[in-house]
């Protein structure tokens, strides 16, 4: 008899055997989708059974993640913030440490705030959805070179019901956007030093565009043409907030400092790294 609970306990010795981080919540992820159940009814109907179609189809998506393959690729989905979004191979899979460009976006603006934001280099949609969605008065653009992340971001808004607030154009960072438009500038670009992507672990190396990783010889290169274009299209007083690497922080906050940007600050991730690098464009 297989049940879900003897299935779950399974996957997550094979999947911890194998080096596999957090083997338990991805085991789990994975048996409820395949599955169709909950977390709930994981632990209050432990021993329902699943049938042979749902054990074929959970066999098949743990030989992936044993290869590596994350599990968002698995599913085509991604748990962010308070929403879900799909991702493919098109975009970077949305991670927690970007929440907090969230959180700190939303920090500067109150519920019942109108104003316009861009995201630039919008993949998915992560940072722009989940902030439109906590902004109800609030519009936004997503802009990106890749016509195949924007098609994923443009999906993901029409689901969220996010699509009459939010727009999205192919264009690099803010290319042919007019000067001062803007209330809130984030961007979480691409940040890995080049000779470093070979080192990534396979889940990221082998499945997330490397456009959307590599930030040159010395990870800096997307906040280089980050900066001006963010103090152009920023209205006085605007507010940015950008997502760096856990040791480039000061550096990218260097940069937005000889620009002329003020109230400059660094803020930590939820595993106390600097992870983010945010500030008001001059009166």
């Amino acid at each position: 008899m297989t049940t879900l609970v003897k299935t779950w306990k399974a996957a997550q010795t094979r999947l911890k055997d194998a080096g596999i981080d957090s083997p338990a919540i991805d085991a789990r992820l994975l048996l409820e989708a395949a599955a169709d159940v909950t977390r709930l009814d994981i632990l209050n109907d432990p021993y329902r059974e699943l049938t042979p179609d749902q054990v074929d189809r959970f066999d098949g998506w743990i030989a992936r993640r044993l290869n590596r393959e994350p599990v968002a690729s698995i599913l085509g989905r991604k748990a962010f913030w308070k929403i879900m979004l799909n991702v493919t191979p098109d975009v970077l899979t949305p991670r927690p440490d970007t929440e907090t460009v969230v959180e700190v976006a939303l920090s500067a603006f109150s519920e019942g705030m109108a104003f316009e934001m861009v995201d630039m280099g919008v993949g998915s949609g992560a940072i722009l959805l989940s902030v439109l969605a906590e902004r109800p008065a609030a519009r936004g653009l997503g802009t990106d070179i890749s016509e195949e992340a924007l098609a994923v971001a443009r999906d993901n808004a029409a689901n969220l019901g996010l699509a009459d607030r939010a727009a999205f154009l192919r264009t690099g960072w803010a290319d042919g956007l007019a000067d001062a438009g803007f209330d809130l500038v984030t961007s979480n670009p691409p940040y890995i030093r080049s000779e470093e992507i070979a080192t990534l672990d396979p889940e990221v190396r082998e499945h997330d565009p490397h456009l959307a990783l590599d930030g040159g010889s010395d990870g800096l290169d997307a906040y280089r043409a980050l900066v001006p274009e963010t103090l152009r299209v920023l209205k006085p007083l605007g507010v940015f907030v950008v997502e760096t690497g856990w040791n480039q922080a000061e550096q990218v906050q260097a940069l937005f400092a000889e620009a002329g940007f003020e109230n400059l600050r660094i803020v930590q991730d939820l595993g106390a790294r600097d992870r983010v690098v945010t500030g008001t464009r001059p009166a």
